[in-house]
């Protein structure tokens, strides 16, 4: 593992500048209420840089010239603490995950970092991922950029971030491992709940099936909160109470995923409750089904998200005129609304530009969808698609989804 690390770390310092500094954090779990944290989840640029996933450690880099340092600051372990949430990572254990050799303490980094900040260096390259103007400032990054502004006024900050994301859109063996190894945990779930479910059931006594499996199978977290929408729900896009009692006769979309070290599954399947489609159900989902086949066979290096989505828009649109849903292609976004797909890889969402032309070792997301509030139905099939050098490979292609297969292994 520790050469992946090496050769990621590498061709992100030949983007940086001459007489540059980089500064990475961990970053650290907020408190949820009173002594109580968040469940911890490292900076997914840091993970990806150092194959280290605990709190509060930091990356530092210099570059000047041809010469490169990089030190990584991470906490001493204090005995008395440890009695009561363990010990920390020890020098040796990190230096051996990441391949950074020049372990330091974590006490130590803003006083090196005001040291190196008085060297001969021009520019610091921090992450700062924002997601929108009004986002507030909360991540350490950010506030170091707030600091080294009145501290330094004449270093000028960059934004590492975009250049990361170039690496990491283009996911390498093991990280397609990974995600496979997410995926086949995400069938297994899904097949347990098929195997217990019925209708009268409420959709989460459904969805600890799902649980089950996933803590069964080692997997520490989910790759997002499930998803498990019967009837009416389902044609809530982004539904998650699932408290609702399932009715017979209904169906039941589920978008879930288990996550592997990290890398996410993404899959969604729509079943019916009893076992059996309804004709009008069969329509429906017939038209989901298609397009889906039809956006996979045109993935493929050259072709862009923005593409297979307008595609989907047409496929799905002929479809909605022939169930008499709608009069007019344009009238497609009342039962349409939403893209595609996004790519995949360490965040569920990943990074990625949606105006991006898909090239080899990229993973992308293929869900179509038709969402009838009025009929109580909703429709979505989602799976998660490799690029290849010709085309791409349906990374979850063995979980169900042709009708007869669903209706003879609900039998």
């Amino acid at each position: 593992m520790i050469e992946y690390l090496k050769e990621r770390r590498r061709k992100l310092f030949y983007s940086m500048d001459d007489k540059s500094v980089m500064v990475i954090f961990s970053g650290v779990a907020p408190y949820k209420s009173k002594d109580e944290k968040y469940q911890f989840t490292p900076n997914k640029n840091f993970l990806y840089l150092t194959g280290l996933d605990k709190e509060n450690m930091v990356l530092l880099v210099q570059k000047n010239g041809e010469k490169i340092t990089e030190s990584l600051y991470i906490e001493k372990d204090d005995p008395q603490i440890a009695k009561w949430v363990g010990h920390k990572m020890s020098a040796e254990k990190a230096k051996k995950i990441s391949g950074i050799k020049d372990i330091k303490y974590i006490n130590d980094f803003e006083k090196d970092l005001g040291m190196v900040m008085n060297q001969k260096f021009e520019k610091i390259y921090l992450d700062l991922e924002k997601q929108s103007w009004n986002d507030p400032i909360t991540t350490i990054s950010l506030e170091l950029a707030k600091d080294i502004k009145g501290k330094y006024p004449s270093m000028r900050i960059k934004n590492i971030y975009h250049q990361i994301a170039d690496l990491r859109i283009i996911k390498d063996k093991k990280e397609i491992e990974n995600i496979k190894r997410a995926i086949s945990i995400t069938k297994n779930g899904i097949y347990n709940m098929l195997k217990h479910m019925k209708p009268g059931m409420k959709e989460n006594e459904i969805e600890a099936f799902f649980d089950f499996v996933l803590k069964q199978s080692g997997v520490r977290d989910y790759a997002f909160k499930t998803i498990a929408a019967s009837g009416k729900n389902a044609a809530i896009l982004h539904y998650e109470d699932n408290n609702a009692e399932t009715k017979d006769g209904d169906m039941i979309l589920f978008d879930l995923g288990a996550q592997w070290n990290y890398y996410s599954a993404d899959v969604s399947r729509t079943f019916p409750l009893n076992g059996k489609f309804t004709e009008r159900q069969k329509e429906v989902y017939t038209v989901v089904l298609e397009t889906m086949k039809e956006v996979e066979n045109s993935a493929k290096p050259g072709v862009s998200l923005k593409e297979l989505h307008e595609l989907s828009k047409k496929k799905l649109s002929e479809g909605a005129i022939k169930l008499g849903l709608i009069e007019k292609e344009e009238d497609i976004f009342e039962y349409y609304f939403h893209s595609i797909g996004h790519f995949m890889g360490m965040d569920t969402h990943d990074v990625g530009d949606r105006e991006a032309v898909l090239e080899p070792g990229m993973v992308i997301t293929n869900e179509p969808g038709l969402y009838i509030p009025e009929e109580n139905i909703g429709v979505r099939i989602e799976d998660d698609l490799l690029i290849t050098e010709n085309g791409c490979e349906n990374l979850s292609k063995d979980i169900i989804k042709e009708i007869d297969e669903i209706e003879n292994f609900m039998k």
